[in-house]
């Protein structure tokens, strides 16, 4: 999980690389808005991929091939119909989307086209959320890797072709997407198809039909659902003030965040290994083995926060500058890079809390935690540090960051306390 995961900020380093080494900073502002805007809209749909992770683990765990299978069927046709409600709507989300976030004109023009483009890729997109979920909560993550680096890679050679081969700039870098996404979906339909045929029993189509069989799927969706449109908001929220701050500022803080992006999915391995195993634990009804899987995933977490602080503050200035040659932006970014080292700490807790979480389809807490934390602790940080300028708004990042593991900590001491999970 953790060598798939890191292919997906790989690519988006890429992309930064790429188009960072272009004549303007406006290709790579316009990716920054356009990515912040479908971001949104494809991970406000993210429940499809984590919701049927911890579901599945559980009907793993108790040996229910037939509610897997079902499982897998409510999980795709979700995916479909979503994401043809998208492309109907998109025409309005992606005007409201650029409207919001009023990016300087130069960017907001190429971020439109880009956008447009790239909204194409929903339905593949969502197919693979809910595909991989489903895979992950079977335990398999070799096929996951397999899909996402398919994916990925085709991604890159595309965007080297498209973008400086080409010259198709931003528009190229989303067609290269577009483009590897349903690369990536056939791949993961086949595999699904190969996976069911192994399952015992059948579909049972007319239960596809009845609404009162989505509970389980929806309920727990549902929370899911505002928990991640809140943190796609905070995290539009802070592409919108750095847009408020010039072109050159966007651009450093796309670079800054691309290199948060390589720890997040990093330590997000762990909390989709505690995904599976803690869901899996719970189908068998195992407390201890529950408990194991939790220390077990915590400590490499830990230790794989310490290597990435490490890491950037030795390596963080040569990265920038691979990621873009405009003096401007690079000597900018530098002037935040103190705030990613410390990053991978002050994330850590909410990125493998929320695996256990999920496993355990506790997902109410999930979303409560989150809305305190934004609402809560981001904004009014923000509101009072306003005087420190884009420091102040990596400021109120790192506490939103905090907020959320250190919530989602007392709620598991209490659940532990009070022997909730199983």
């Amino acid at each position: 999980m953790i060598i798939s995961n890191l292919s997906v900020p790989l690519l988006g380093l890429v992309d930064t690389a790429v188009l960072g080494h272009l004549d303007s900073p406006d290709y790579l502002a316009a990716v920054a808005v356009g990515g912040t805007i479908l971001s949104f809209l494809y991970w406000g749909f993210g429940f499809l991929r984590m919701g049927t992770t911890g579901l599945a683990a559980q009907h793993f765990g108790s040996h229910n091939a037939q509610q897997n299978r079902q499982l897998a069927a409510q999980s795709l046709l979700l995916a479909i119909a979503i994401s043809l409600f998208i492309l109907i709507t998109s025409p309005w989300l992606l005007t409201l989307g650029l409207h919001l976030i009023d990016a300087p004109t130069g960017a907001a023009e190429h971020a439109q086209s880009y956008a447009q483009i790239r909204i194409f890729s929903a339905p593949a997109v969502l197919i693979n959320y809910s595909i991989i979920g489903w895979l992950i909560g079977q335990q398999d993550t070799r096929w996951p890797l397999l899909i996402t680096l398919t994916t990925n890679a085709l991604n890159i050679i595309l965007d080297i072709v498209l973008v400086i081969g080409l010259k198709l700039n931003s528009d190229g870098a989303a067609i290269a997407t577009v483009i590897a996404e349903y690369a990536g979906c056939g791949l993961a339909l086949w595999v699904l198809r190969q996976r069911l045929q192994a399952l015992p029993g059948q579909i049972d189509w007319p239960a596809l039909r009845r609404l009162a069989d989505y509970q389980a799927l929806l309920t727990v969706n549902r929370h899911l659902f505002v928990r991640t449109l809140t943190l796609l908001a905070s995290l539009a929220f802070f592409t919108a003030q750095g847009a408020s701050q010039g072109t050159v500022i966007l651009a450093a803080n796309s670079i800054i965040m691309q290199l948060l992006m390589l720890t997040s999915y990093g330590l997000d391995g762990f909390a989709h290994a505690a995904e599976a195993l803690t869901g899996k634990a719970k189908g068998k009804g195992e407390h201890s083995l529950f408990m194991q899987t939790c220390k077990q995933c915590a400590t490499w977490s830990i230790l794989t926060a310490f290597v990435f602080c490490g890491f950037y503050a030795l390596a963080g200035p040569s990265l920038i500058t691979l990621l873009s040659s405009i003096d401007s932006v690079v000597n900018e970014a530098r002037l935040y890079l103190p705030w990613l080292v410390v990053l991978p700490l002050a994330s850590m807790g909410a990125y493998l809390l929320d695996g256990i979480f999920i496993g355990a389809s506790q997902s109410r807490a999930m979303q409560n935690t989150m809305l305190l934390s934004a609402l809560g602790v981001y904004l009014p940080v923000w509101a009072m540090s306003q005087n420190l300028g884009n420091h102040g708004l990596w400021l109120a990042f790192i506490c939103f960051n905090l907020a959320r593991g250190l919530s989602l900590t007392v709620l598991f001491v209490h659940k532990t306390r009070q022997r909730q999970w199983i």
